[in-house]
């Protein structure tokens, strides 16, 4: 049976890999705050112990891989076309755990940064050698996405006295400009600032926080970055120069 002229097999195989990651989300969370090892033998103690699993994690990352596989693809004959896929599978649940853990502990632990952008430098080195332009793309894009929000930080900081937003913010965008390149992380930075408007004055107006609350900005980069990954950037492009032009946009 196919599905998307790709075998089921496939899919069965991405649900489970969605199941052991999406535990394994649940796992980071706690142990990447603390600055503690995730894969080391405390894990195999801890669910010797009591294991919960994280029904919401596990299929939440179940449902992103096959999405993930729908949309990109796997082809049997030419591995490079599969980096798209093999990519995004990797670092999704990585995204997700900057969402968790910045929404509820308001950081984004150096060290997962530091993971998303060893991963990065991977696949810029792999995708190097066989375009060099497409390499050059994502090195722009990291110097675009550390430079817009480092200029958003400094800034903020001499007009209001304190930081407009935090350095982990810096870091994450400049990782994922490496990961996206130059246009798709110009596109994030945008939708970023549009969804956390949105979403706080959502946030104030339902009393859920308050006007001097701080409200951390990673989650609203991670949705962005996600609906990078799920919208073709065509259609991203025109829904932004609308909205940026108030409708006026006739393209």
């Amino acid at each position: 049976m196919y599905i998307n002229n790709i075998h089921i097999l496939y899919y069965v195989a991405l649900i489970f890999l969605g199941m052991l990651t999406g535990q394994l989300i649940d796992w980071a969370n706690k142990r990447l705050p603390e600055y503690k090892k995730v894969f080391s033998k405390d894990i195999i103690k801890e669910y010797k112990k009591e294991f919960k699993p994280n029904y919401i994690l596990i299929i939440m990352n179940c449902i992103i891989n096959v999405v993930l596989l729908y949309k990109f693809g796997w082809s049997n004959t030419d591995y490079i076309n599969n980096l798209e896929l093999i990519k995004y599978i990797i670092i999704a649940p990585m995204l997700i755990c900057v969402f968790i853990i910045d929404y509820r502990l308001k950081i984004i632990p150096n060290r997962l940064v530091l993971t998303l952008f060893e991963i990065a430098l991977v696949f810029m080195f792999i995708y190097g050698i066989s375009d060099i332009n497409m390499a050059i793309n994502l090195l722009l894009g990291m110097v675009a996405g550390a430079g817009i929000f480092l200029l958003i930080t400094v800034i903020g900081g001499l007009i209001a006295g304190k930081e407009a937003m935090g350095f982990g913010d810096v870091k994450l965008m400049g990782t994922l400009g490496l990961i996206f390149g130059f246009q798709n992380i110009i596109a994030i930075a945008i939708m970023s600032f549009l969804i956390g408007a949105v979403l706080s004055i959502l946030l104030l107006v339902t009393k859920i926080k308050k006007i001097d609350d701080y409200i951390p900005f990673g989650p609203f980069i991670i949705i962005a970055t996600f609906i990078s990954i799920f919208v073709p950037f065509d259609i991203i492009l025109y829904a932004l120069l609308k909205i940026l032009t108030l409708g006026m946009y006739k393209g």
